[in-house]
């Protein structure tokens, strides 16, 4: 049964998210073969399939968490190398917590942050809504503060986040030794530090260190079971065993001790064994494609285009390129829809007039790209854009 792509009665945005999920569907070759192409029977297959040899399927079901939940946050304390680990529904949530936690802790409301971290950009201002906490921005510059920074930043802060890596400066991290001089000059200041590893599971390859040594820089630490490791949703925040305890009790008042979770848990293990070990040849397949399509944009005569950062730093980048977000989102679906061959997927204008940036990432679906490959995508994709 072919998919439908929307009528004339839907919204301009329906139609558009309609025929771009139909262009992914349909796509033979991506570089990333995300969730959004998957129907609910195809899904659930897969869940099945892929949790056979990482949980026994006929133990009783998962109730608030005294099943295959807890055997999830065991394994992500083991992990990260922290005493305990606690299940949340959501990263917001996860974060919402263990940053309030801190600040009753510290006795200190105020969060040390950058303006373009996650609680900045995508959660509606709910740290000072929900929990009254004040942040202040050591730097405004796309990486992570340096160690400079913190120390000499003018005002107090009980706690210092870092997003690890920055997705909205272009999934960047620092060196090991920028973050342990990160972390030293907080402990100076008598701060607690946070990570917001949302994609730490792909970071040990920047850094050179293992999960646990890099989550044992940080008090606390928050990780995703779905941006990585495929998961269905779902996110741990880790650290000392008191922590836990506490989080215990207001993911509790935040509606988050979920009746039953064993499908989204059972996913989170399946990808802890199946993706995590994969995740350093996407980072070096991401380095591949990132060099081809500079490239391949290149040749074709494009006058402009930039891979942020240029080598990148986990298995996802930016690629801006100069044109309107609206002509690159049409050059992308006419491209698979022709071609069957799906590069990008969305574009995001900013401030700039002309000019948008897309976030490439790879995953199981891209290894078998060349750069050759990559670069006669690219040519393909610039000879659709005008001049």
């Amino acid at each position: 049964m072919t998919e439908s792509t929307g009528t004339d009665n839907e919204d301009p945005a329906a139609r558009l998210r309609a025929r771009r999920r139909a262009a992914m569907r349909g796509a033979e070759r991506t570089l990333r073969r995300g969730p959004a192409v998957h129907t609910v029977g195809e899904r659930l297959a897969a869940l099945v399939e892929d949790a056979k040899g990482v949980y026994d399927l006929d133990e009783r079901i998962d109730v608030y968490g005294d099943g295959v939940v807890g055997a999830l946050e065991e394994r992500v304390a083991g992990l990260l190398g922290k005493e305990a680990a606690v299940f949340f529904p959501t990263g917001v949530m996860a974060q919402q917590v263990a940053l309030r936690c801190w600040a009753g802790r510290t006795g200190d409301r105020t969060v040390a942050l950058h303006p373009l971290s996650h609680p900045e950009q995508h959660e509606e201002g709910a740290l000072s809504v929900l929990s009254g906490l004040r942040t202040v921005f050591p730097t405004a510059a796309p990486r992570l503060p340096t160690a400079d920074e913190v120390r000499g930043f003018a005002e107090p802060f009980g706690t210092l986040m870092l997003e690890l890596p920055l997705r909205e400066a272009g999934f960047v991290l620092p060196e090991w030794d920028e973050l342990t001089e990160v972390v030293a000059a907080a402990r100076e200041r008598d701060a607690v530090v946070h990570f917001d590893g949302a994609r730490l599971w792909e970071s040990t390859v920047r850094l050179g260190r293992p999960l646990d040594e890099i989550a044992g820089l940080a008090d606390s630490v928050y990780v995703s079971f779905y941006k990585g490791l495929g998961g269905i949703a779902g996110a741990a925040l880790a650290g000392p065993a008191s922590l836990a305890e506490e989080a215990r009790v207001w993911r509790r008042r935040y509606g988050g001790t979920v009746f039953q979770q064993f499908p989204t848990a059972l996913a989170a293990l399946a990808g802890l064994e199946r993706e995590l070990p994969r995740l350093p040849s996407y980072v070096a397949q991401a380095r591949v494609v990132a060099e081809g399509l500079r490239e391949g944009f290149a040749g074709a005569g494009l006058p402009w285009v930039r891979t942020v950062p240029e080598v990148p730093h986990t298995q996802e980048f930016h690629l801006w390129l100069p044109y309107e977000a609206e002509v690159l989102v049409e050059a992308s679906l006419a491209q698979a829809e022709e071609t069957g061959t799906g590069l990008f997927w969305n574009w995001i204008a900013r401030e700039v007039p002309g000019l948008a940036y897309t976030e490439v990432a790879v995953d199981a679906a891209g290894l078998s790209w060349t750069k050759d490959d990559v670069r006669a995508a690219a040519a393909d994709f610039a000879a659709r854009l005008p001049r």
